[in-house]
């Protein structure tokens, strides 16, 4: 399994398709998924582009430093796997704290930065995000993965989805047991810290912005300010979606993505 050692911490990542010359695309994990829930998205994204999977600072198969952590950190971790693989320029794929992610490292470093694909994602918390976010660093803190499951849970997938799917409930449980409930917590507080609201106007590469109508935590009202304030970008409604787009709807979020890198990525020749 590949490791990089980046700004003080070891991070595992992937590379998929690697063969060639085609642009480099990066896959950026929400807050508490890892490589393996892009699963979806691997062999699509792959047969045409380079495709680069990590695990951030604080996530699964990645090193745990003591925090603080912060966007800006996972960002310039980013352009250190970057600059680890020779890449000078990706296109930044991501969804919720993942998207928030390649949104910070456009502003950062925005010369390492293609194109922006946004998904599930908000400028900054607004009080009733936060308060979600706070209760999930709540469960975090007393190391109760049913609880925190169960709070991710209900705000990740649409009411379909998960009546659809009533043995997650107990085996979201299960995976969770095995998580760093410290560097969860350390993941939350960096969210709660997030704020980009201001700057968004200095976005410069193409950007597309999706949402699922029935997102229960960052509702499409988030999103739609993302793309009012990045000069240009397009913006997508999925409906009848909830939060966890590549997950719950992978068809529709990979002809999305699929289409907008086409416009602006080069692929295999």
């Amino acid at each position: 399994m590949p490791h990089a050692r980046v700004h003080g911490a070891t991070l595992y990542y992937e590379t998929h398709g690697w063969e060639g010359d085609a642009d480099v695309v990066a896959l950026l994990n929400g807050v508490l998924m890892s490589t393996a829930g892009w699963a979806a998205q691997i062999r699509p994204v792959s047969a045409r582009y380079r495709l680069l999977l990590h695990d951030g600072r604080g996530m699964w198969k990645s090193e745990h430093p003591p925090g603080p952590y912060s966007l800006e950190l996972h960002a310039d971790d980013l352009v250190g796997l970057l600059d680890h693989l020779g890449v000078e320029r990706a296109h930044l794929a991501g969804i919720s704290y993942g998207a928030e992610i390649a949104l910070t490292c456009a502003l950062r470093h925005p010369d390492r930065v293609a194109s922006l694909f946004l998904s599930s994602a908000v400028a900054c918390p607004d009080p009733l995000l936060r308060a979600q976010i706070e209760s999930w660093a709540a469960a975090a803190e007393r190391e109760d993965p049913e609880l925190l499951w169960h709070l991710v849970f209900a705000a990740s997938f649409s009411r379909r989805w998960i009546e659809e799917h009533p043995g997650e409930r107990e085996a979201g449980a299960r995976r969770y047991a095995s998580l760093d409930f410290r560097a969860a917590a350390e993941l939350f507080r960096a969210f709660l810290r997030y704020d980009v609201s201001e700057e968004l106007g200095r976005v410069r590469v193409p950007t597309l912005v999706l949402v699922g109508e029935e997102d229960a935590l960052k509702p499409p009202r988030h999103a739609e300010a993302l793309a009012r304030g990045i000069r240009g970008a397009e913006f997508l409604v999925v409906p009848g979606a909830g939060h966890a787009l590549c997950l719950e709807r992978p068809g529709e979020f990979n002809t999305v993505l699929l289409g907008f890198l086409a416009k602006h990525a080069r692929g295999r020749a």
